[in-house]
């Protein structure tokens, strides 16, 4: 009986030419640049381990993706980073989204309100992804760069989000997420999380107590679509010590009437439970 030989060399790569007819070296090299930007700086050979291709063609395609300005390489450091151009794609994402273009004043004036940064951000899958921010003067304040992500459960704009979820999205969303614990506060699904996005839902503004960052907590507020379904979330953050059990309504009224202002500016519908509190 003869033996069947193992194959040698690397592992077949997950990227099938004809995997629902896509283009295998589009999707390498898109995986490349999606990397990069997560690593924001990376070696070669750190590259092409994340992506599983091999070195040269992952050189090939930063080459590629350089030649166009997508990406930039550090000849002091040999690291890759993201390239101008990347920048530019983004921005026009942030110029059509008539969420982001409306949020921008209402954020500045809701951190002028508050005194404490604001922010803006949107869902993509089980995180959210910040977008918008206007920081405060206080010398203790909280920074979320653009394109930061964050899970929805340990953010106050994703509990936000998901708290404004119907009932089959609501399971659906929480079925999806990998939880991890980052602080001693933060709140995991059957340990808490559906109280506190059930209090969240009856007030309207959700409250991130060091459940991402210890020190600091959120609170946040859902923005809607023209079906009164939550497309974002905005949201003031800062020191623990400025967000006590006292100021917190203040600062929950102040982050809801913003959240539902921009709804409406952007041509959003308020779900009929929140209709009678608009007040605008």
């Amino acid at each position: 009986m003869e033996t069947q030989k193992r194959p040698r060399g690397r592992p077949k790569s997950l990227f099938k030419e004809s995997s629902a007819g896509t283009m295998q070296s589009l999707d390498r090299a898109l995986s490349v640049l999606t990397t990069v930007a997560s690593l924001e700086r990376a070696a070669l050979s750190d590259l092409a381990r994340e992506v599983d291709v091999p070195t040269a063609t992952t050189h090939r395609i930063l080459v590629t993706l350089q030649k166009h300005g997508f990406v930039a390489f550090d000849e002091e450091r040999q690291e890759w980073m993201i390239g101008i151009e990347t920048y530019r794609t983004g921005a026009s994402f942030l110029r059509r989204n008539g969420v982001i273009e409306i949020g921008r004043p209402i954020l500045r004036r809701l951190m002028q309100d508050s005194g404490e940064t604001a922010n803006l951000a949107v869902p993509d899958g089980a995180e959210v992804v910040f977008v918008g921010q206007v920081e405060t003067a206080n010398p203790i304040r909280a920074f979320f760069p653009p394109g930061a992500r964050t899970p929805m459960y340990a953010s106050g704009t994703g509990k936000a989000i998901l708290a404004a979820l119907n009932e089959a999205a609501l399971i659906k969303a929480l079925g999806t997420l990998d939880t991890k614990v980052f602080t001693p506060q933060t709140l995991v699904h059957g340990d808490g999380l559906q109280s506190d996005l059930n209090q969240t839902r009856a007030r309207g503004w959700s409250h991130d107590r060091e459940e991402r960052y210890e020190g600091m907590s959120c609170i946040g507020a859902a923005i809607f679509n023209d079906r009164g379904e939550p497309c974002a979330g905005i949201s003031v953050s800062g020191p623990t010590a400025r967000f006590s059990t006292e100021r917190a309504p203040e600062l929950g009224r102040l982050v809801q009437a913003a959240a539902q202002e921009v709804t409406l500016l952007s041509g959003g519908r308020l779900p009929a439970r929140d209709a009678g509190d608009a007040g605008l």
